[in-house]
């Protein structure tokens, strides 16, 4: 992965085939305080008013049109939604949208830029012959099966895994860990999971020939990032997208 940065706007990209997925940062926004300053996520205590700025603004700089990003309302779950299409009226730039509740997106249609939205959880992008994905990897997303689906849906060769919370700062349950223990022991030391290393093993379960990896941790870079965790959980949220090339 490579940094960019457009107008203070500051992001991860990776290049994946025929595809680009970009991982946002905290910088080049509006919002201030717990918030400051790229925060992507209406659902939180933000200003509705300054997220929509900050929205645009990570759209310009990824010289995407807003009306054609795929976003949901995410709910932890394991489901990938196939679009044909843009989402009409856009959630992702109109205020009044109601997005589906949806943890993962994927399309074959050229232009249209899925999203999900991430402050510790892993963005995964994904893409194939059969178009791009975008999935939540949190640890019951990863668990219900979210990166196999997204890459059955596209037929993925080529996936990146985005910045969120390493082992070092991921200590879970131990009914978390029972749920990963058939993947084997490397993925956890004591009760500190490597929720990255667990999506490195789905994606190359599912076919996937080439990963790309950030290995960010979110909470130890929360001068970069949002960490849900390492604020105490009033935090702003940052994005990973993936697109299809237009050529």
């Amino acid at each position: 992965m490579e940094w960019r940065e457009v107008n203070g706007v500051r992001w991860l990209e990776s290049e994946l085939g025929n595809a680009h997925a970009a991982f946002s940062t905290r910088a080049g926004g509006v919002s201030e305080g717990d918030f400051a300053s790229l925060n992507l996520g209406v659902l939180t205590d933000d200003g509705e008013s300054k997220v929509r700025e900050n929205r645009a603004r990570l759209s310009t700089a990824l010289q995407i049109d807003p009306d054609r990003v795929l976003i949901g309302r995410q709910v932890h779950a394991a489901d990938v939604l196939l679009h044909e299409g843009p989402q009409e009226p856009a959630p992702w730039s109109t205020a009044s949208a109601d997005p589906p509740a949806v943890d993962g997106h994927a399309t074959a249609a050229r232009g249209l830029a899925a999203l999900v939205f991430v402050a510790d959880c892993l963005p995964i992008a994904l893409a194939g012959t059969n178009g791009v994905a975008m999935v939540h990897g949190g640890w019951r997303g990863l668990a219900g099966g979210i990166v196999g689906r997204g890459a059955e849906a596209v037929g993925a060769t080529d996936a990146a895994i985005g910045p969120g919370i390493g082992p070092c700062c991921y200590e879970v349950g131990e009914e978390v860990l029972a749920t990963f223990a058939p993947l084997g022991p490397r993925f956890a030391d004591g009760r500190m999971l490597d929720l990255p290393a667990i999506a490195r093993a789905l994606l190359e379960r599912a076919g996937v020939e080439r990963i790309d990896e950030s290995d960010l941790c979110t909470r130890c870079n929360q001068d970069i990032f949002f960490s849900h965790r390492g604020s105490g959980g009033r935090t702003g949220r940052q994005a990973g997208l993936v697109w299809r090339n237009v050529d």
